[in-house]
């Protein structure tokens, strides 16, 4: 049975009473496996420092920290992850770059490594396949998910986890682009089901977007064909049993989304203004704040970190996120709720906004508390947007030595009824001291 689109979002709300009569429990001892690997039998690029586009490619998806505690091991990355289980992976072609062969790539977070998938001749080239007018001499990014490393949490909503975590490595890439001078643009309208099948995928593993980073050149390039192992990157395996739970609804979600309607292109492209080294450390330094000691900001510090934010994302399809957001500690601001830089009420929403957070301190003694929203019909698009502008304001906000957190769970209709507005809610994120 099909579930309408809407459908699954009104079907994964939270409520005050739905995260106490359906909390989520799981077994911490059996978590899905976090890192994907291919045969040794294949060749691979170490991401050492030698070389830039190296850095380039470590500053996307790198592993930045290691936490350990009593049974228990975990990697933080370069990009944010709702839980740090990173249900995504990153391929990519490359061409007429120094330190690789011209090639298919998986993107190995385990051992830092390009893994070289298959070897393009001159003539060839994965443009055909996206139908592409031109060719990409740089990189080609595509970003899939592995679903099941999110809903073994997050059950049901895990299609928003999946496609907000993509959101953010689409953020990294932006950010690393930019450090390295590279062209940056998302592709959303493609046949993401073709790409699917050519990287041999099955249900648990599916594209989202794909990023271009490079020049495009007025040339054709041949098919050919990817002959690759399906391969189950998320399950945990142990003793030779494999688990893995299937999701209906984030299956169906997924294919329900798939069609692009009434797209708009976005030509312009982002102007930031960081001091690159400075940059470079808070993306690798980047965390997720534990809680604000209620100490203010001020307003020059946050109309820069919104400069950020708003600045424009070239894609083939953007769509519209509004961003709603209390102002709770900012110096020479007025409290109260805001809409995309417009005051909309005044008062010290900051309680309100705590509980809407799933009644979470994060929410209450942060100087900001941000709800993003969206009308618009393309799903996968939005929601991906989404999550790149939660990035930007992880990094904004870090760059200025400002905390930040992203809050993935919400009181769904609450939030709805605080900002009036009948909308979709997907996400909320707080920055402060």
């Amino acid at each position: 049975m099909l579930i309408p689109l809407n459908s699954y979002h009104q079907n994964t709300k939270h409520s005050y009473n739905s995260i106490r009569t359906n909390p989520n429990r799981v077994d911490w001892n059996n978590p899905p496996n976090k890192f994907k690997f291919y045969s040794k039998d294949y060749k691979r690029v170490h991401l050492n420092s030698e070389n830039k586009n190296y850095n380039f490619l470590y500053l996307i998806s790198g592993i930045s920290a290691k936490k350990t505690y009593p049974g228990v091991e975990y990697y933080l990355r370069v990009n944010p992850s709702a839980g740090a289980l990173y249900p995504n992976e990153v391929y990519f072609q490359v061409r007429n770059i120094d330190g690789f062969e011209d090639g298919i790539y998986h993107l190995e977070v385990g051992s830092s490594s390009a893994v070289l998938l298959y070897k393009l001749e001159p003539n060839e080239g994965i443009e055909n396949l996206l139908n592409l007018s031109y060719s990409v001499d740089g990189f080609i990014f595509f970003i899939s998910s592995l679903y099941f490393r999110s809903s073994w949490k997050y059950k049901n909503r895990a299609f928003r986890y999946c496609l907000l975590d993509a959101g953010h490595l689409i953020g990294t890439m932006e950010a690393s682009s930019y450090l390295f001078d590279k062209n940056f643009e998302i592709l959303y309208d493609f046949s993401k089901e073709k790409l699917n099948e050519f990287f041999s995928f099955d249900e648990k593993e599916f594209f989202t977007s794909i990023v271009i980073v490079g020049d495009k050149k007025e040339s054709k390039k041949e098919s050919f064909l990817l002959e690759l192992p399906t391969l189950d990157g998320a399950s945990y395996v142990d003793e030779n049993i494999c688990f893995f739970e299937k999701n209906e609804m984030v299956e169906i979600a997924y294919k329900e989304s798939l069609k692009i309607c009434d797209k708009k292109a976005q030509e312009k492209r982002a102007v930031f203004n960081f001091q690159k080294q400075r940059l470079q450390d808070t993306i690798f330094k980047r965390r997720s704040i534990r809680e604000f000691t209620k100490q203010s900001i001020s307003k020059l510090q946050f109309e820069s970190i919104m400069g950020v934010v708003n600045q424009a994302i070239k894609s083939d399809c953007d769509e519209q996120v509004d961003i709603y957001y209390t102002i709770n500690r900012v110096e020479g601001m007025i409290l109260g709720l805001y809409k995309n830089g417009e005051l909309l009420k005044t008062g010290d929403f900051n309680s309100k906004a705590g509980y809407l957070c799933l009644e979470q301190d994060l929410g209450k003694s942060s100087a900001v508390t941000f709800f993003l929203t969206s009308k618009a019909k393309n799903y996968q698009e939005l929601y991906q947007k989404a999550g790149l502008l939660g990035h930007r304001l992880y990094i904004a906000s870090n760059y200025l030595d400002i905390g930040c957190s992203g809050i993935g769970a919400y009181y769904d209709d609450e939030v709805c009824e605080f900002i009036e507005e009948n909308t979709m809610v997907l996400y909320a994120l707080a920055i402060g001291n």
